[in-house]
C-alpha cells in the first residue's frame, strides 16, 4: 500500500489547509465523531462527495463547546455553507444508557473517552455557529437531524420537541442517507443559486417563515399533518402523525409534507428514488484513506473504527421495518445494493492493508442477508404504502433469492489474499425457514445457511428474534417466534452433520410496547427449554421516528390509534429485564416471588426446579447453547404447551 501523506486526508486545521495551498474554504463540516476517512463514516462521505465536485473542504470533528469556541472560528467562513451532522448515532445514544445512566465509553472518539460530544450535538454545533457566523448558511444532516425532523418524543427530556430545524436554527435538513440530495445542492449553488434559494431539493427539509410563499411544485403532492402546538396537547394526534410521516417516507411517488411550527411553516419535500448501483458505488469508491486522521496517533484507537477496519458493507436499506428500529426510517425499506465489482475493488484495497491477516471480519449491510433483494414487478412496488415487506408475512412481489449473495461470498473467497470472510452482520434467519419464505426455493434457503455456516461464521450466528410472545412480535413487525424453532432445528442439523459445534446467538428485547411481565416469563422458560443462558439483550430505547417510540409516548398505535400498554416505569422495567437473567442467585427469590403472585408455579417448574441440572451444567459465555446440558424442547415428559395472549402453560 502506497504510503499515506498528510494532505491524502481532508484538512482539519490551518496548517493542513494551507499544505493543499488553499487560501478559502467552500465548506467547513462540523461532526461529532472523530475523523475516520472510511466510507461508513458519515462525514468522510459528505467531505469526499463535496471534494469530487472540485470545492474546498475542510472537517471539524468533535468541536471543544467548553472553551472559548476557538474550534469554531479557526478556520474562517466557508463561501458555500457550514454542514453540521451529530455523527454516526444520535449524540443522545452515544452519551447514555437505556436506563439514562452516562454511558463510561463513547465507540467514535479515540480511546473510548468520553466528554468529546456534547448532548444534542447538531443543536449546540448549529447555535454557536449561527451566533459566530449569522450569515453563513447551514445545512444539517445524519442520523441525529434525520429522525428529528418533525415533531418528535425525546426520550432523555421526556418532552415532545419540535423539528430539529426550530431548535438548531439550520437552513435545510437533509434527511436519510445525504449524497443524492447533497449532490444537487451542490449543483444549483455551482450554478449560481443562492442558497436561501433552494427549496424544491427532494429529500430535503426547511422551516418557511409565515410571510414567505410555499415552494410550488406541481409535480408534487402535498399532505399537512397535526401541528407541534396541538401535538403537545393531544397525544392521539401525535399519534396520528405518524403513519402519514412513515409512509411517505417509504414510498417511491411521496407526497411532500407540511406541519404548522408556531409562526412558521415545516416543509419536508419527498425523498429520492432508491440509489441505483451506479450511484452507490460512486459513494464507495471516492478515494478514502479508511484510516483514523493522523492527528489521533497519539490518543489511542477508536472503536467504532477497529469494528469495521477490516469489513465490507455491500447494501443499504432494510425492508423489516420493525417497530423499534431506526435503520428503515433513515436509509429507507427499499435495498440499494452495490456492485460485485464495486466490493471487489474495496476487498483489493483492505487485502492490501500493510496490517490485514487475510480475516475479513464482516460483509453484510443492516442485515447481511438482503442484498440485490428488490421487488419482481416494479410497478407493485411503486404504489406499495406497507412499512414493512416480510411483515406479517413475506410479500409475494419480493425477490427473496441468495443467490446473489452467495456468488458474492465465493468472489471474496477467491481473492488471493483472503483467508476467511466472516459475517458479523446480524442475518434475518426468518427469511431463512422455508414454512415463513414460501416463495423461496427451500434447496436454495439450505444452501446458503449451509455456505453460511460452514464458511463465513466464526464460532457465533448472530439473529435477532427479540422476543416470543407472538402479540408482542406482531405489534414489533416480527414473524412468530415459532420460525425461529423451526431455524434452530436447521441450524442443529447443519451443526451436526458437518461437525461444526458453532453457536447461536439470538437477540432479545425486554420492556417494549405491549410487553408485559408474564410474557418476559415466557421468554425465559420458553428460551431455557431451548437450551439458551441468554445475555445479548437490551432494554427497549425510545428513539426518534420509530412506531415504539410513538406508542411509549402517546399509548396509542400509530396506524389504529388504539390504546397500547407500556412498561415506563423504572420498577417495571427492571422488574421484566431480570427475567433474562433468571440464572443469578440474586434473582432467584423475586423471580419465585413474582411467578406465585402471577399464579404461574407452572413457570417456576421450570426456571427453577428443585434439581436443576442446569444449574449444575449451566454453559458459560453470551448466549450459549448445548445439545446436551438441556433437554430439548420436543422431548420434554410433561411437555408445556402455549396458547393465548401471554402464551400461557398449561
Amino acid at each position: 500500500m502506497q504510503e499515506l501523506k498528510l494532505s491524502d486526508w481532508l484538512p482539519t486545521t490551518n496548517k493542513e489547509v494551507k499544505i493543499r495551498g488553499w487560501d478559502a474554504l467552500d465548506v467547513i463540516l462540523f461532526s461529532g465523531d472523530a475523523y475516520v476517512d472510511h466510507p461508513s463514516f458519515g462525514h468522510a462521505v459528505i467531505g469526499r462527495i463535496l471534494e469530487s465536485y472540485g470545492l474546498r473542504v475542510a472537517i471539524v470533528p468533535q468541536p471543544n463547546v467548553n472553551d472559548n469556541l476557538q474550534d469554531f472560528v479557526k478556520l474562517g467562513a466557508p463561501k458555500l455553507f457550514f454542514g453540521v451532522t451529530g455523527g454516526c448515532m444520535d449524540p443522545m445514544i452515544s452519551n447514555y444508557t437505556a436506563s439514562k445512566k452516562k454511558r463510561d465509553k463513547d465507540a467514535y472518539t479515540p480511546n473510548g473517552d468520553i466528554g468529546f460530544r456534547p448532548d444534542y450535538a447538531t443543536t449546540v454545533y448549529c447555535n454557536i455557529l449561527k451566533e459566530k457566523w449569522p450569515d453563513v448558511p447551514i445545512l444539517i444532516g445524519g442520523i441525529e437531524a434525520s429522525l428529528r425532523r418533525v415533531t418528535h418524543y425525546d426520550y432523555w427530556s421526556d418532552k415532545l420537541m419540535p423539528s430539529i430545524l426550530e431548535s438548531s436554527k439550520a437552513d435545510m435538513l437533509v434527511y436519510g442517507m445525504g449524497e443524492q440530495p447533497l449532490r444537487e445542492v451542490v449543483r444549483l449553488l455551482q450554478k449560481g443559486v443562492p442558497f436561501k434559494n433552494i427549496n424544491t431539493v427532494l429529500q430535503t427539509a426547511l422551516l418557511i417563515d409565515s410571510e414567505e410563499d410555499i415552494p410550488k411544485n406541481s409535480n408534487w403532492e402535498d399532505v399537512e399533518i397535526v401541528s407541534h402546538e396541538t401535538c403537545l396537547k393531544d397525544k392521539k394526534a401525535y399519534a396520528s402523525n405518524f403513519k402519514i410521516i412513515e409512509q411517505e417516507s417509504n414510498k417511491l411517488a411521496a407526497r411532500r409534507i407540511f406541519q404548522k411550527v408556531g409562526k412558521k411553516t415545516l416543509m419536508i419535500n419527498p425523498p429520492y428514488p432508491t440509489m441505483t448501483e451506479d450511484e452507490i458505488d460512486a459513494s464507495f469508491d471516492l478515494p478514502y484513506t479508511r484510516l483514523p486522521h493522523p492527528k489521533y496517533n497519539k490518543r489511542g484507537a477508536i472503536p467504532a473504527f477497529e469494528m469495521i477496519k477490516f469489513s465490507i458493507n455491500i447494501h443499504r436499506g432494510c425492508f423489516g421495518g420493525c417497530s423499534f428500529c431506526t435503520i428503515s426510517a433513515h436509509q429507507g425499506k427499499f435495498i440499494a445494493s452495490r456492485s460485485q465489482e464495486s466490493v471487489m475493488r474495496e476487498v483489493d484495497i483492505v487485502a492490501n492493508m500493510p496490517d490485514f491477516k487475510g480475516y475479513l471480519s464482516d460483509i453484510g449491510g443492516p442485515s447481511a442477508n438482503m442484498y440485490k433483494m428488490k421487488g419482481k414487478i416494479q410497478s407493485i412496488c411503486d404504489k406499495c404504502v406497507a412499512p414493512s415487506c416480510i411483515s406479517p408475512v413475506i410479500c409475494s412481489n419480493l425477490d427473496t433469492s441468495h443467490k446473489p449473495l452467495t456468488k458474492l461470498y465465493q468472489a471474496v473467497d477467491s481473492h488471493p489474499k483472503i483467508k476467511k470472510s466472516f459475517i458479523g452482520s446480524g442475518i434475518r434467519h426468518d427469511m431463512l425457514v422455508p414454512e415463513f419464505n414460501k416463495n423461496a426455493d427451500p434447496k436454495e434457503l439450505d444452501d446458503y445457511t449451509e455456505e453460511l455456516m460452514t464458511k463465513h461464521v466464526s464460532g457465533r450466528l448472530k439473529v435477532a428474534p427479540e422476543h416470543t410472545s407472538d402479540p408482542v412480535l406482531k405489534l414489533m413487525r416480527k414473524p412468530s417466534f415459532k420460525y425461529f424453532h423451526k431455524f434452530k432445528e436447521r441450524f442443529d442439523k447443519i451443526n451436526i452433520k458437518k461437525g461444526l459445534n458453532l453457536q447461536l446467538i439470538p437477540y432479545f428485547i425486554s420492556n417494549h410496547p405491549a410487553c408485559e411481565v408474564e410474557d418476559m416469563a415466557n421468554l425465559a422458560a420458553e428460551t431455557k427449554d431451548m437450551g439458551f443462558q441468554l445475555e445479548q439483550v437490551q432494554g427497549f430505547t425510545p428513539t426518534p421516528m420509530t412506531v415504539a417510540t410513538v406508542i411509549y409516548y402517546s399509548g396509542y398505535h400509530p396506524y389504529t390509534l388504539t390504546k397500547v400498554n407500556t412498561p415506563k416505569t423504572r420498577k417495571e422495567k427492571d422488574d421484566q429485564h431480570r427475567f433474562f437473567f433468571w440464572y443469578k442467585n440474586e434473582n432467584k427469590d423475586w423471580i419465585k416471588n413474582t411467578l406465585n403472585k402471577l399464579g404461574r408455579q407452572d413457570l417456576l417448574k421450570v426456571l427453577l426446579p428443585d434439581n436443576d441440572k442446569w444449574r449444575k451444567n449451566k454453559p458459560s459465555g453470551e448466549a450459549k447453547h448445548t445439545f446436551d446440558d438441556a433437554i430439548p424442547f420436543n422431548q420434554r415428559k410433561n411437555k408445556v404447551k402455549y396458547s393465548g395472549k401471554n402464551k400461557k402453560r398449561r
